[in-house]
């Protein structure tokens, strides 16, 4: 296997570096927008963790260096251009909630509408594909089952940025994950694979600001933003109509998925709307145990990494051994969540009380 370390004439370390740097510079002229503008974090003891007012809207940073990674390395084509237009409606829409929060049917519209934008101008949708052996073939609900897909990985990664780093970090694994595996299997040139790179850079160069103790927050317009495009990456890797192109990415996805049902589980099961903020996601069940920040993100981080490190052993290794470590994760995680309140108050703590 001849592997190389250049995308489209460029190094991968230069496409990630420029993303980086550019971060770096940028996050703190956010950060001063942000304070001039309002766009501010107020402490509220109920659900969030910070105690003095916070700067958002770092998200605008990770947008804009992710604009000059696109310029100088991806490919300007019709599919790229349905990512930026999306990209803008999403990041567009988190800077008004990070000014003033937005009603939650609002921000839907908004999230529709990029994924639309993406979906039917971009055709960046289900492909069908093949599962062990069986061809399903999508037809005309590749095009809803996109548009839900897109809009729930945006709020799932939303959902996920509670800790300082979090979402960011989280993120920074995911997309040097895919690029990692689109490398070990010799498919650097793939738009997925450029797209992790940048974004991997921009991520990066903002954790400098954003790692605990965090002097700025990526706000709606960052994790939303980034929510956006990870389900691109996904649908993009998912365009070799194979499962496991899906399957992988949803994988290292999957404790922010998890944690995501479980909220609207438990907001059911307590008679409150599924987009009703609290602070019972699993970030917040772990501070509880380890009373730091840092350590309940570095914990996530690890979670997350062992999901990815199975994730590239499936890619090289036996599936089968891949499939038996991905359950015994599962099952890890799933026991941790039970012994936290993340679904249910557990009894002794209520007598406590």
């Amino acid at each position: 296997m001849n592997l190389e370390l250049y995308v489209g004439g460029y190094n991968i370390f230069l496409i990630v570096l420029i993303p980086l740097l550019s971060s770096v510079i940028l996050t703190p002229i956010a950060k001063r927008i942000a304070l001039y503008i309002g766009a501010i974090d107020k402490p509220d003891y109920k659900r969030k963790v910070h105690k003095h007012d916070m700067p958002r809207m770092g998200g605008v940073a990770i947008f804009f260096s992710f604009l000059i990674g696109y310029m100088i390395f991806a490919p300007k084509t019709t599919q790229m251009l349905s990512v930026l237009i999306g990209g803008f409606v999403i990041v567009l829409t988190g800077i008004f909630d990070d000014i003033k929060p937005l009603k939650a049917k609002h921000k839907l519209i908004a999230q529709i509408i990029a994924a639309s934008i993406v979906v039917f101008y971009g055709n960046i949708v289900f492909s069908d594909m093949k599962i062990f052996g069986v061809q399903f073939e999508f037809q005309m609900i590749a095009y809803p089952l996109t548009l839900f897909f897109i809009i729930a990985i945006i709020n799932a990664i939303n959902l996920a940025d509670g800790l300082d780093g979090l979402a960011a970090g989280n993120s920074s694994i995911y997309f040097f994950t895919i690029a990692f595996i689109g490398y070990i299997m010799n498919k650097l040139g793939g738009l997925d694979v450029i797209l992790c790179l940048i974004m991997g850079g921009a991520c990066l160069g903002f954790l400098f600001y954003n790692f605990a103790p965090a002097s700025i927050y990526m706000g709606d317009s960052g994790s939303m933003f980034l929510g956006f495009i990870i389900s691109i990456i996904a649908l993009l890797g998912f365009k070799t109509a194979t499962i496991t192109s899906l399957i992988i990415p949803l994988l290292v996805l999957f404790v922010p998925i998890l944690d995501t049902i479980f909220a609207m589980m438990r907001r059911v099961i307590k008679g409150k709307g599924i987009s009703d903020a609290d602070a019972e996601h699993l970030h917040h069940q772990l501070l509880k145990t380890t009373h730091s920040t840092r350590k309940s993100v570095i914990l996530m981080y690890i979670i997350n990494v062992l999901f990815a490190a199975v994730s590239v052993f499936y890619t090289l290794g036996d599936k089968h051994i891949s499939i038996f470590l991905y359950v015994v994760l599962l099952l890890l995680v799933v026991g941790l969540v039970f012994k936290t309140d993340i679904l249910f108050e557990h009894t002794h703590k209520k007598r406590k009380k």
